[in-house]
Formats: C-alpha cells, structure tokens, sequence
C-alpha cells in the first residue's frame, strides 16, 4: 500500500496538472510542483489558504483578484470557500494563464483542488468573464457585513436537504438561526453608525467558528443563518452555544469598554422529508422561544 501511494504521488508531483489538498481548517497538507509554482509556495510551505491569497495578492502574482478592499473579499470568499462537495469554476493569474479549478470537499471538510491550464482554449472575453465572476460574488455577498448573504444561505440550505441523508444516516443536519438580542436599543443609544458596527464584529467573530462544512450568514437586519450538514441536535447545541458564549466575552466598543451584547438562537435538526419552509418556520419558532426564555440562550425546535 505504502509503495502504491508514493507511486501516486510521485505522478502528482510530475503531472501537468495543478493539485493541492486542504484541511478542514483550510491549512494547505499537500501541493504538487505544479500548484508550488503557480501560487508561489516553496517546498516546505504548507500554509492558510488566505494567508496564501493575501501574500499573493500583495505582491501582484498568483490568482487575480480584482478589488480595491482585499480583506473585504476575503472574508466573502471564505464564507463561501467549501461550502459545496463539488465546484468548478475559472480563474486567472497574473502570469497570464486561465486555469479550469475544481474543489472537492469531503464531509470531515478536506478539499481536493484540481486546476488545468486552458489558456489556449478560449483566450478572448477574459475580461467580460473577470466582470461576469465579481458579479456572481457580488450577488452571493451581504454588502454590510462582507459575509455570506440570505440567498447563498438559503441555496445551501436547500442543498442539505437535497443531499438528505447522503453523508450519514443519523446526522441529516441542523438549521439555526441567530438573533442578536435588544440590537434596537444599541442603535438608540450609540447610533445608527454603532449599530452597523456591532452587526460587523458579530459577523466577524462567528464566521471564525464556523466549521469548514457549515455555512454562515447574513439573513437581514440583525438575524443570521447557519447551515450545519450532517450534524445532530445535541452536536449543534454545543457548537451555538460556544458561538453565543464567545459573543458574550466580546467588547465590541473601545470607546464603551463597559459594553456587551448577546445573541439568541434557534436550532432546528432536519426532519426526514421536511420541505425548506418548514424546516425554517422550526427554527424561527425555537429563536422564538429563546427570546421568549430570557434571550442570551439557544433554544432546541420541536420535531
């Protein structure tokens, strides 16, 4: 076995592909020549998949990434980035070259990426492609928070349930909603400004716990979603909780360093058959409850 992977690996190493796996925490594990060359990693870097893209976008090489804010889609991408089994999509490198790039995740959240040079297939319409691909990102983006907006939440969604029980038959999947508590009164007392100001961090503080194959976002106002697959009620508990209790310790405000805030959350395990609307209605209900209970809480739906 072990002489038939390092035969695999040595056809890696020399194929005229671009080939990179990622773990769960998007923590690069293994590139091959041709990935090293094209993204500018030497032999012995294994680094974050966006601390790759910022040094890259920094010194003007790598992936084209046409932005005047790079933080800002950074952290849009990655609220996207493996949150399907399967994409396929185009890109372009400062060198020139167009890249034909498939990710593949598994369900413990590692990624496959697999790219082919296709410069010489279709050369023309790069640019009307480049505006067409900030376009599709636009829509798929919330435009305050920079995160995952309803739409790409929703169509996650929607996938989980389509998917069923394809990844494990006892974990179908959980969906929470999270509400931040009194967020009225932040903007009667601190402004409007603050307001937007607190929906950024909160946005900022949970996307850095949300695992590889769960999906976050932007619902509207001061209300967010989050698409957790192959996950059971009592596993989803812990992981909201722990989002809640992290809310809880944050001090948003330097300028108010006495002031705290928290969220509410219902959660809603999948029922076998449950169409979408149904499965958000539970989940609304539970927030519902939560509020109701006394806020700062998570509240379980009825199934």
């Amino acid at each position: 076995m072990k002489t038939k992977l390092r035969k695999i690996i040595r056809f890696m190493d020399t194929a005229d592909l671009f080939f990179a796996v990622f773990d769960e925490n998007d923590i690069l594990v293994y590139a091959n020549q041709c990935y090293r060359d094209a993204f500018f990693l030497t032999a012995d870097e294994y680094p974050w998949w966006g601390e790759m893209m910022r040094r890259n976008h920094r010194e003007r090489r790598g992936t084209v990434v046409a932005t005047d804010d790079f933080e800002s889609w950074l952290k849009g991408t990655l609220s996207r980035r493996g949150k399907v089994p399967f994409r396929a999509f185009e890109t372009d490198v400062h060198d020139g070259r167009w890249l034909w790039m498939t990710e593949s995740v598994d369900e413990d959240g590692w990624m496959i990426c697999i790219a082919s040079d296709i410069t010489a297939l279709r050369a023309q319409g790069r640019s009307l492609r480049q505006e067409r691909d900030q376009a599709l990102r636009r829509s798929l983006t919330d435009d305050l928070t920079g995160i995952a907006n309803r739409r790409f939440v929703m169509e996650r969604l929607a996938d989980m349930l389509s998917r069923g029980t394809a990844f494990t038959l006892q974990k179908p999947g959980c969906f929470a909603i999270l509400d931040l508590d009194n967020f009225k009164q932040v903007n009667d007392r601190f402004g409007h400004f603050a307001g937007d100001r607190l929906l950024i961090d909160f946005a900022r503080e949970i996307s850095a716990l949300v695992r590889r194959t769960d999906c976050f976002g932007r619902l509207g106002g001061e209300e967010f979603g989050l698409v957790l697959p192959a996950t059971s009620g009592e596993e989803a508990a812990v992981i909201v909780n722990r989002m809640l209790e992290q809310i809880r310790a944050m001090r948003p405000f330097p300028e108010h360093p006495d002031f705290s805030y928290s969220c509410s959350a219902g959660v809603a395990p999948v029922v076998p058959g449950e169409e979408q609307t149904e499965l958000y209605a539970r989940a609304d209900l539970a927030l519902y409850r939560a509020k109701r209970e006394g806020k700062n809480r998570a509240c379980i739906a009825d199934q």
